[in-house]
């Protein structure tokens, strides 16, 4: 094992044992170069004379540029073209945890990692398998679920998923989580997605409360609690009485064996889907001091992992959303955006209200939030009606075995009534 890797993982013993038992074999190898190519180039960057760097400058020393590239983008090319670090651009890093705070007030008072940027949520909840998950893992995640997460465990990392019904009638259901939990083996890694993707479903008040105290007892019966927290469609919430924050602010603290990982980003959030910026957030109780460390060292094995994959997050984005973040009329954008999104999901709830027939061939799964909500079909088979939609209504759903998943994220509203009726008919032709 390499001397920095032992170092951090001195660090991590040193401020939670616990945290070391959580991580995979690649996740206590890993560390970031404090004297590799990069280490040297940033020790050099303001000197005279640079040629440590591995990028080209202009003679007056500013990146060198393709003009029919730089004249489509409003920035300063030292917000362009450079590498940004592997641990993401500074300023964006401490906006983001700043935001992070703004939106959850539960998170008043309780310390937390700065953020490391990630290739959007994809690499994020990636780069969390390369430090937590390897083969034999269970990763316990309610079903249904997003269909990426079998590439990103069970490909990337060899893990298994352990899935439960996210549903016990129209309730989360808490007794199928806590049946999971119970099961033999002490390393416990735990995928929420709230809002969930498909079923667009976020748990009641009383249902996160619920969650929250299963984590707690499994942790004190001497279990190690990894919850990797999909935050993808985070703010997505549309009906009084859902939790409206993150799961990640009540999970913080609760014990020193629940380690808490936000993994999120600009994609949904802002509106940004290829500009590929997200994040990852480390949370658990400690006193300040063993935070301090701990945070530092899963930083910097967050990082490392960042370098050895894709060296970096792109400068360009982090730059852009960084200065969206300064704009006086963001928090407004905002809003607006939100509020299309939110009559979109009312009229969704109004068409189905309206027309009780379309409960002879499909019911809607419980849904309160996000960018979807799913249906299923009663006495036929999901693939066939998305072909049929596909080819007689020109309309596009997404098939998952008895489900179909409706986006109404990307429905206008005044097209959703025709959008439900066409898979009536549809489900009605066989």
């Amino acid at each position: 094992m390499n001397t920095q890797a032992e170092e951090l993982n001195k660090e991590i013993m040193k401020a939670n044992p616990a945290v070391m038992e959580m991580l995979s074999d690649k996740g206590k190898n890993i560390f970031f170069p404090k004297k590799g190519i990069v280490a040297q180039g940033i020790e050099a960057k303001d000197s005279k004379i640079n040629a440590s760097i591995g990028i080209a400058l202009e003679e007056d020393g500013s990146p060198m540029r393709l003009k029919s590239i730089a004249s489509n983008v409003n920035l300063d090319p030292k917000d362009i073209f450079p590498y940004a670090p592997s641990f993401g651009k500074p300023e964006l890093r401490e906006a983001w945890k700043k935001l992070i705070y703004k939106k959850n007030s539960l998170l008043k008072g309780k310390e937390i990692s700065l953020p490391i940027v990630t290739n959007a949520l994809t690499h994020g909840l990636s780069m969390s398998g390369y430090l937590f998950a390897e083969s034999g893992d269970k990763i316990i995640v309610p079903e249904p679920f997003w269909g990426n997460y079998k590439l990103i465990f069970i490909n990337g990392y060899g893990a298994e998923l352990k899935t439960f019904p996210l549903f016990d009638n129209s309730s989360f259901n808490i007794k199928g989580f806590e049946k999971a939990l119970s099961e033999e083996g002490k390393k416990k890694i735990v995928l929420l997605n709230f809002p969930n993707n498909p079923a667009g479903y976020t748990p009641k008040e009383n249902e996160i409360k619920q969650i929250v105290d299963a984590i707690k007892k499994s942790a004190e019966s001497g279990n190690n609690v990894i919850v990797l927290i999909d935050d993808a469609y985070f703010g997505l919430v549309f009906e009084d009485g859902i939790f409206k924050e993150s799961i990640f602010c009540l999970l913080t603290d609760i014990h020193e064996n629940v380690l808490a990982v936000k993994l999120d980003g600009a994609t949904k959030e802002d509106y940004v889907w290829g500009f590929r910026t997200g994040f990852i957030t480390y949370g658990i109780k400690g006193s300040k001091e063993a935070q301090k460390g701990l945070y530092t060292a899963l930083e910097n094995k967050t990082s490392g992992a960042v370098r050895g994959s894709i060296s970096n997050a792109p400068h360009i984005s982090q730059s852009l959303v960084l200065k969206a973040f300064k704009a006086q009329t963001y928090w407004d954008e905002k809003k607006e955006k939100y509020d299309i999104l939110k009559r979109r999901y009312t009229k969704v709830k109004e068409v189905l209200e309206e027309h009780k027939e379309y409960e002879d061939v499909f019911e809607a799964l419980p849904f309160n939030s996000g960018y979807f909500m799913c249906i299923r079909l009663k006495n036929n088979d999901s693939e066939k009606i998305r072909k049929i939609l596909l080819d007689k209504y020109s309309a596009g759903v997404i098939s998952m075995g008895d489900l179909i998943r409706v986006a109404f994220s990307a429905t206008p509203t005044e097209k959703i009534p025709e959008l439900f009726d066409n898979i009536y008919n549809a489900c009605k032709e066989r």
